[in-house]
């Protein structure tokens, strides 16, 4: 693996430790709600629009999908490594491959939110060449039916902001397509 040269130029979003405490207690009371209706600590609700079994499964899906969530709120708090590095070269996100993807290879860049959280989508010539890993890897068919992209960028418990993170990517995409000219 090469070292790799952060200039001041050079946008870099690091992992914020008190966005991840936010997160990760978020994830801790969503699951104390999923074992409070599977009856973890008394008799489970009951609901006029609902059966138990639908609570039941919607309390279960909410302890582990919330549980991993915080797992991984957990971790990150004690994580100091670069989340996302958009510069000359490319883009290199954590969450998606070691690997920095170059300007030319990166066909297409739009947005995609919900519920006020804006995600970068980069839309890649030959996704193959950029083994994704982890949750990225898990998620990458889910994401491309939602926005059709290929590498989903969240800045969602680092340092850094959306608008930043695209103001850089419009200018480091310009400066390559000039150099190119």
């Amino acid at each position: 693996m090469t070292a790799k040269v952060e200039t001041m130029e050079d946008f870099v979003a690091y992992p914020s430790r008190w966005r991840m405490a936010l997160l990760g207690l978020g994830a801790v009371a969503f699951v104390v709600i999923g074992l409070w209706m599977v009856g973890a600590f008394s008799s489970p609700p009951v609901s006029g629009h609902y059966s138990a079994t639908v609570a039941y499964l919607v309390g279960w899906s909410a302890v582990i999908f919330f549980g991993l969530g915080g797992v991984i709120c957990f971790r990150k708090l004690f994580d100091t490594s670069e989340q996302l590095r958009i510069g000359p070269m490319g883009v290199r996100s954590a969450n998606w491959s070691g690997q920095t993807i170059p300007w030319s290879e990166i066909t297409d860049v739009t947005t995609w939110s919900l519920q006020r959280q804006k995600t970068i989508v980069l839309h890649l010539r030959d996704a193959t060449r950029f083994p994704k890993r982890g949750a990225a890897a898990m998620l990458a068919s889910a994401n491309r039916m939602l926005a059709g992209g290929d590498l989903y960028i969240s800045l969602t418990g680092t340092d850094r902001g959306f608008e930043e993170a695209m103001s850089a990517i419009v200018r480091f995409r310009r400066q390559d397509h000039l150099s190119q000219s």
